[in-house]
């Protein structure tokens, strides 16, 4: 009803604007480590395997740890640089999620009398779906925040705010410019497909072994939800693993004046530039930042659900 998804809103909106000020900085990292701007640093490596069997010397690019990017930031640009593109974070966290939850249940709703109910394909669908309707409507809003975390200031010089990086891209680019990082991010539907599918079936497995327990109540208690908190989490970091090089391609196409257009163009140009392991670089900072989060808003979900006396599809 109207009420309910209000309520569900209104929790996931504060819920949601406390996670975006906590993880911010570890989103700005991820971000630069994901950029083509990220200084690789040069190391020599001795190569075995000549005639007279001595070593050969030759120079290799080492991409900087976690800690290195966080350092440096810290000391050229200052702490503030952190928390670039919070604004539009918290401008976009509310609607977002309220869009993708009631995307996801309506569309479950009519999977379910198309497919068999409750299978593998309905959850799969409804993601599908849910995912591909919030990125073309929020895909302007995580534009304009990309690009704030990836601009580069000293100490000292001024800043772009939202709006003026809104009107900056709008001038230089146009309307199109907002949709930059459009195809990745349907590429990235992917993710968050497979993220639903292994915590539907993890859900379901819960819920036999708890209603085939002997002696167990039918009210669900804070085990049963601390279970929903594991079984999202893992989901959530099998499913980061699999699909995080969209992440990557998504970050170089969103660049100002960059040589990425597209969304194959710029894969092969990743992967004949800096080779393979560069389509998981930031990925320790996003699981960090993705896996509690994702554990909390599902928990959270159900949590409600589970209060206004809904039946769980």
């Amino acid at each position: 009803c109207p009420q309910a998804l209000l309520t569900r809103t209104h929790i996931f909106a504060c819920g949601g604007t406390v996670g975006a000020i906590m993880t911010c900085p570890l989103e700005v990292l991820k971000t630069r480590l994901q950029s083509s701007g990220l200084t690789l640093r040069p190391v020599f490596q001795v190569q075995l395997g000549t005639f007279n069997g001595a070593g050969v010397i030759r120079p290799g690019p080492v991409t900087p740890g976690l800690l290195q990017v966080l350092r440096s930031i810290l000391e050229k640009e200052g702490p503030k640089s952190l928390f670039r593109g919070l604004g539009p974070n918290l401008v976009g966290v509310a609607p977002s999620r309220a869009i993708y939850f009631a995307a996801y249940s309506k569309s479950k709703e009519t999977f379910n009398g198309i497919f068999v109910p409750n299978s593998g394909i309905v959850h799969m669908s409804s993601a599908g779906f849910a995912a591909f309707v919030t990125n073309s409507l929020m895909n302007p809003i995580w534009m304009v925040k990309t690009r704030m975390q990836l601009e580069r200031k000293a100490h000292g010089e001024k800043k772009m705010n939202a709006l003026q990086c809104a009107r900056y891209v709008y001038k230089t680019e146009g309307m199109r410019g907002f949709y930059r990082g459009l195809t990745a991010s349907y590429a990235g539907i992917s993710e968050t497909m497979i993220c639903f599918l292994i915590y539907e079936t993890l859900k379901k497995y819960l819920a036999q072994s708890r209603f085939t327990t002997p002696d167990t109540d039918t009210e669900k208690g804070a085990s049963d939800f601390l279970g929903l908190m594991v079984a999202a989490a893992f989901a959530k970091g099998c499913a980061s693993c699999i699909a995080y090089p969209h992440e990557v391609i998504r970050t170089r196409l969103r660049e100002e004046g960059s040589k990425y257009k597209y969304f194959f163009q710029t894969a092969r140009l990743v992967a004949v530039e800096e080779g393979y392991a560069a389509f998981y670089r930031g990925l320790i900072p996003q699981l960090i930042r993705q896996i509690p989060n994702t554990a909390i808003v599902l928990s959270t979900y159900e949590l409600i659900v589970h209060l206004l006396g809904e039946p769980s599809k």
